[in-house]
């Protein structure tokens, strides 16, 4: 009886492809065992470099890389191993049917050297079929086609869905993946599978608070002190003063920030606004750039002439500013005057 390990894969994958590969002439084997890492070391050689050492063409190696492929399949050791591409076949579908090539290789064994040796049987075996990284998408296997392009189509339409700006959690990440998941697979492990879809996509990437959003995104890809700033910001949800904006960057992130670099940072970009003594809010929030005065003008544009508590009350709504401030600013005669109600409207 065989006892499977606590990543499932009940079978010896080295035992197996040694079989396999000793139905091949010495040279053949030794190619394969180079181009695939299967010897002492656990690096894969390129065709370039093991025609180096053959003093042969990159083109000669795929050739017997081909011809010895082919010739194991041909085998009757081959044939007698059917029960090891059972096995592994049925690991790959349990896991979801369409894989990222490392993430499914990691989760039967984190022994480097024997994903070797399990990538070598699906790339011998024809129940697999690979399909090689492109812009959208990470290296991948599947045991069925069909469903890879419906996979793959699901993920498109996912991404489409985002703006440069997005950010979301995984719930919700996943929540909306089901949805486009819908006329897929009406397998109950849906959810679980749709987990590991999301990591053969390219597009779509984590940023280091765990939120979700395009992998071109500042928010996800953090290329300067203003992108861990908004981060920090938007993960506490209430204005903050540069100097803790720095301070959390450096607490949440190791970043290194100063305070007056994060203040001159913050005042260059339009995701941010000033609003009060070197306390900066997202414009998200619905804050508008720009002085007290311009406050003021903006509110008086909307609303017409507006007492002077209303105008307080709306001022203190987007800056954190005393009442005398405001006051002060009223009175100046080039931009408001007061009617004969007593209240304040634009010149």
């Amino acid at each position: 009886m065989v006892t499977k390990n606590a990543k499932g894969l009940a079978i010896k994958p080295k035992e197996v492809t040694k079989k396999l590969l000793g139905v091949l002439p010495d040279r053949n084997q030794d190619i394969l065992i180079k181009r695939y890492g299967l010897g002492r070391t656990n690096k894969r050689l390129t065709l370039e470099a093991i025609g180096t050492e053959y003093g042969i063409t990159r083109e000669r190696v795929r050739q017997i890389e081909n011809f010895g492929l082919n010739l194991i399949k041909k085998s009757k050791v081959f044939s007698a191993s059917i029960g090891t591409f059972d096995h592994l076949k049925s690991l790959m579908e349990e896991y979801g049917g369409v894989v990222h090539e490392q993430e499914f290789l990691s989760s039967l064994t984190k022994d480097e050297s024997v994903q070797n040796h399990v990538h070598f049987l699906l790339v011998v075996s024809d129940a697999f079929t690979k399909i090689k990284e492109d812009e959208e998408f990470y290296h991948r296997w599947t045991t069925d086609q069909e469903l890879a392009t419906k996979v793959h189509q699901s993920l498109r339409k996912l991404c489409a869905g985002f703006s440069d700006g997005d950010l979301i959690s995984e719930a919700e990440l996943i929540s909306k993946f089901l949805k486009e998941l819908d006329n897929v697979s009406d397998d109950p492990r849906v959810e679980q599978f749709a987990e590991r879809w999301l990591k053969i996509c390219k597009l779509l990437a984590r940023n280091p608070l765990g939120e979700w959003g395009l992998n071109t995104s500042p928010n996800i890809r953090m290329r300067g002190i203003r992108d861990y700033a908004y981060l920090v910001l938007r993960q506490n949800k209430k204005p903050l003063h540069f100097t803790e904006v720095a301070n959390k960057i450096a607490q949440t992130f190791g970043k290194k920030a100063h305070p007056a670099t994060c203040h001159n940072e913050l005042i260059k970009d339009n995701r941010f606004v000033l609003v009060g003594r070197g306390l900066y809010a997202l414009t998200e929030w619905g804050y508008s750039r720009g002085t007290v005065i311009d406050v003021v003008i903006r509110i008086l544009q909307g609303k017409g002439a507006l007492p002077k508590n209303e105008i307080i009350d709306q001022v203190l709504k987007e800056r954190f500013v005393k009442e005398n401030t405001i006051l002060v600013n009223l009175q100046n005669v080039r931009y408001f005057k007061r009617d004969e109600n007593g209240n304040y409207r634009l010149v």
